[in-house]
C-alpha cells in the first residue's frame, strides 16, 4: 500500500512557484455544468488534489462550487489543492491578461490560482468571441501581438502575487524554446497530448534540463482509434501486474517523471484513474521499446483550436 501511496501521492516541485503540482491530475473539460461539479466533488472525495481548468471549457463555477462545498465540509483545505486554469487564445493582448486572469479567480471562487496556463500560443482576434471566424469560417487570429507580449503579461501576474506559477500548453518545441530563451520567468509547467503513442521524448527531456514539469492530457489516447488502451504491450503488461491498461499508462506517465490529467464523469473510472501502483522496470522499458506507433490525436498545435479528429481510414505512423 505504502507504494502504491508514494506513486499516486507523488508531486513535482515547480521551478516557479511556492508550492508543489500533483502528479496526479483531473480535468473539468466536461460540456455540463451540473455533471461537471459532480465530477469534481467526487474527485475530491477520491484523493484528487490536482485539478485543471480553463476559461474556454465555461464551467470554472461549477469546479469552483464543488471546491468550496468540499473546503465548508472540512474535507480539504485550499492550500491543498493545486489550481491550474488557462488564459484563452481571445485574450492574448497584454490589457486583456488582468482582466481574463480576475474573472477567472471569481469564478473559481478562489483568491490566488496556482498555475496560470496559456491555452495555445495562438492569438485570436480580441473580445468575447471565443471562436472568432469569418463568412468561409476560417479562425480570425489577432497579428497585432506576439507570444513574447502575453507571456510577458502573465510574468507580471506572478509579480502580483495571485498567480503562484505560470505555464504553456499545446506548444511546440520550437515555441517552447523560444520562450524560454527570452523569458524573465520560466514557464513552470507544459500542457501536451502525450501517451505512449505520443512520448513526446524531445519535449519531454528539454522540459528536464529547464525544471520544467511536462503535464500530459489526453495521456490514455482519448479512446481514438488507434486505441493506445489495446495495445498488445500495454494489455499484456496490465494481466501481468493485475492492474487495468490504464492504470498502467497512467503509472508509466508518473514513473517517467511526467503528470497527467484524466477526466470522466463516472464515478468507477474516477476512482480507477486515481489508483494507481508502480510498474516493474522492465515494464517501463518494455512500454518505451515496443510500443512504436506514432500518432497525434489533437490538432491544437497546428491551429490553436482544440479538438480531437477521427482520422479514418489512415494507417498510424510506425516509428523505425
Amino acid at each position: 500500500m505504502a507504494a502504491c501511496d508514494a506513486l499516486r501521492d507523488t508531486r513535482f516541485p515547480l521551478d516557479h512557484g511556492s508550492t508543489a503540482m500533483p502528479a496526479v491530475g483531473f480535468g473539468t473539460l466536461i460540456p455540463d455544468p451540473a455533471v461537471t461539479k459532480a465530477a469534481t466533488r467526487t474527485a475530491l472525495e477520491v484523493g484528487f488534489r490536482h485539478f485543471d481548468c480553463a476559461e474556454r471549457y465555461r464551467n470554472e463555477e461549477a469546479v469552483g462550487e464543488a471546491l468550496m462545498e468540499a473546503i465548508d465540509a472540512g474535507t480539504v483545505r485550499r492550500e491543498g489543492v493545486f489550481m491550474t486554469t488557462k488564459l484563452w487564445n481571445s485574450n492574448h493582448r497584454p490589457e486583456r491578461v488582468k482582466p481574463a486572469f480576475e474573472a477567472s479567480c471569481r469564478r473559481l471562487r478562489t483568491e490566488y490560482i496556482d498555475n496560470y496556463t496559456m491555452h495555445t500560443p495562438f492569438a485570436f482576434l480580441p473580445g468575447d468571441e471565443q471562436d472568432p471566424r469569418d463568412e468561409q469560417g476560417k479562425v480570425l487570429y489577432d497579428d497585432g501581438v506576439t507570444l513574447l507580449d502575453t507571456w510577458r503579461a502573465m510574468e507580471d501576474l506572478v509579480d502580483g502575487g495571485q498567480c503562484r506559477s505560470i505555464g504553456l500548453a499545446d506548444v511546440t518545441l520550437e515555441k517552447l524554446k523560444a520562450v524560454v530563451s527570452a523569458a524573465r520567468i520560466k514557464p513552470a509547467v507544459v500542457q501536451v497530448e502525450s501517451h505512449p503513442y505520443l512520448p513526446e521524448w524531445e519535449l519531454f527531456e528539454f522540459c528536464r534540463e529547464q525544471g520544467i514539469v511536462l503535464l500530459a492530457f489526453a495521456p490514455l489516447g482519448h479512446a481514438m482509434a488507434p486505441k493506445v488502451l489495446e495495445d498488445p504491450v500495454i494489455t499484456a503488461i496490465a494481466q501481468r501486474v493485475g492492474k487495468t491498461p490504464a492504470q498502467v499508462m497512467l503509472a508509466w506517465a508518473v514513473q517517467r517523471g511526467s503528470a497527467f490529467l484524466t477526466t470522466s464523469t463516472k464515478p468507477e473510472r474516477i476512482r480507477e484513474n486515481f489508483e494507481i501502483s508502480p510498474l516493474p522496470n522492465e515494464a517501463l522499458q518494455e512500454i518505451r521499446d515496443r510500443v512504436t506507433t506514432r500518432i497525434r490525436f489533437n490538432s491544437v498545435v497546428e491551429t490553436g483550436v482544440p479538438g480531437f479528429i477521427p482520422r479514418v481510414g489512415v494507417e498510424p505512423a510506425k516509428s523505425g
